[in-house]
């Protein structure tokens, strides 16, 4: 079955930066499961899976713009340290955090630590950079009338427990 809307993809990925360094990675045996179509990933990655099927292997190549946009230098947003999602005991400048917006949960980078709030760079923590996605598609399959509804994958098989 080759990836189209409308399908789950269930893929391994490694992410790589200009250096060669991994930044992020699924963890063996939880593999990243998306809905495509519904831009639940870059859109550039997802152009770029259209049309690809079970066991192959995928190196994706994006730049800054299309992957998560220009560094923009002086980006600050003051956040009161209630609205991080499980902040970590002892929060310090340089820490990954994720915050509550009212578009979803985000993750931003902690420039300056106060008593009731932080300080954080708006920036997505890869802006600015040219990053590669090296993908292995384990499963393509046909998305659920609920998951096709809601607009995102419920899991590799399509029936894990789901609330919204």
């Amino acid at each position: 079955m080759k990836i189209e809307a409308g399908q789950v993809v269930v893929m391994d990925y490694k992410v790589v930066d200009e250096a060669g360094a991994v930044l992020e990675h699924s963890a063996p045996g939880a593999p990243m499961v998306y809905l495509h179509g519904h831009r639940n990933i870059l859109p550039a990655l997802e152009a770029a899976l259209a049309g690809k099927a079970e066991g192959e292997q995928v190196s994706v190549t994006l730049t800054p713009e299309q992957a998560y946009g220009p560094r923009q230098e002086g980006a600050l947003d003051r956040v009161p340290i209630k609205y991080l999602v499980k902040p970590p005991k002892r929060i310090q400048p340089g820490s990954l955090v994720r915050v509550n917006t009212k578009d979803g949960a985000r993750d931003a980078v902690v420039v300056k630590v106060g008593r009731f709030n932080v300080d954080l760079d708006s920036n997505h923590p890869y802006a600015g950079r040219t990053l590669t996605f090296e993908l292995e598609i384990q499963v393509v399959r046909a998305a659920t009338a609920d998951e096709l509804a809601h607009g995102h994958s419920h899991g590799v098989a399509g029936s894990a427990n789901h609330h919204d």
